[in-house]
Order: C-alpha cells, then structure tokens, then sequence
C-alpha cells in the first residue's frame, strides 16, 4: 500500500477537481478521494512583471473560483492547481513544438531548475465564493548533463509533447532526465499531495 493511501483521511465533504490532468486525478484517488473532475477554462497569460511563482497561485486561485462559481453547491469544496518550471527566474510552459522542446531540454542540462505548483482550495457558500486557501510549493530539480542523442531520443518518443518544462519526471523517458530533487517529489509531478491532504483536513475540521 502507498504512503499517500495510508495517510489520508477519509473524505468529509464533496470535492471537485477543477484539472483534466491524469497525473492530479490519480493521486487524488490513491489519496482516498472519490472527486468530480471539472476543469477550468481560463486565460493563464502572465501579467506584466509577475513572477512565476505569483502566477501559479493565480492561476489556482482563478481556475477554483470559475469552477466554484458555475458548479459547486452549497458546502463543496473545489480543488485547482497550476504547475510551472522556471530556470533562472523564467517559466517554462509546454513546447510549442519539438524545436521548443529540444531547446528547453538543452537549457535544462547539467542545472537545477525549481517546480513550483500553486494549489487553491475554496469552499462554496451559495454566494459570491471566496478563496479560503492559496499556497504554493517549490522543489529544486538537478538534471544530469544531456547529450544531444539523450535529448533527442526524449523529444521523439513524445512524451515532452504536453509537459511544463518539456519533461515528466513520473515518465519512463522523463525520470532518467533527472540526477536529484531537494523537496517533494509529487509536487514535480503535479500535486504536493501530502500538503494537500492537509490543508484539506485543516479546511474541514
């Protein structure tokens, strides 16, 4: 049995997902949570001079409140989170093709770069919703040094295709990419799990 089973408290309100990611649906369920995935449909261009790390709590925050604001009865709890990699002060989205994703993969070569996911959590009322938790994590994630045949090999087998950062580290290709991290490894795959459940139980004590 996983540490994420075993550690999690059994659901005491509704919760929905507000995120079409595989990797966060899965984790929630082997977490104990049985959620409606609803995602959110929103505009996630960086405003001028914000941070990246600023942008990920953001983007939770908004994807939460429109989720919220269309589908959440009265006492549930919507989930939405955002994920993002940065080198040197600057995110790193999806590629927008595989010249992108090669010159992502090379920038990241031989460096630590952080992952940074914002997560939101908000309860409905009835009313106008109100965010009730925003957080974020950071892990540090050092990549070994890449040959130019590594990095294409990687880029054609499409696993880069929809990844921040042009990676996976939960990917077959993707986890060879990476010689360490420094914080939570579920939090590079999407959803700082372990925190959540947390931040869930302290929301509905």
């Amino acid at each position: 049995m996983s540490e994420t089973s075993t550690s999690a408290p059994s659901p005491r309100a509704h919760l929905i997902l507000a995120s079409q990611s595989p990797r966060r649906i899965e984790l929630m369920r082997e977490a104990g949570f049985d959620v409606d995935v609803i995602p959110a449909d929103i505009d996630e261009t960086p405003m001028p001079g914000e941070s990246p790390f600023a942008l990920v709590e953001r983007l939770a925050a908004s994807k939460a409140q429109a989720v919220t604001a269309a589908h959440a009865q009265a006492g549930e709890i919507v989930l939405a989170a955002d994920t993002i990699v940065t080198v040197d002060g600057e995110a790193l989205g999806k590629p927008a093709d595989d010249a992108d994703a090669h010159a992502m993969l090379r920038r990241l070569s031989g460096r630590t770069h952080q992952v940074a996911t914002g997560v939101c959590l908000l309860r409905a009322s009835g009313g106008v919703p109100a965010v009730q938790d925003v957080f974020s994590v950071v892990t540090d994630v050092t990549f070994y040094d890449l040959t130019e045949d590594e990095i294409d090999a990687y880029v054609a087998s499409g696993e880069p295709a929809d990844k921040a950062g042009a990676y996976g580290i939960q990917g077959g290709g993707g986890r060879m990419l990476v010689r360490g991290i420094d914080g939570d490894f579920y939090n590079v795959v999407g959803l700082p799990i372990a925190e959540v459940v947390r931040h869930i139980r302290a929301l509905t004590a």
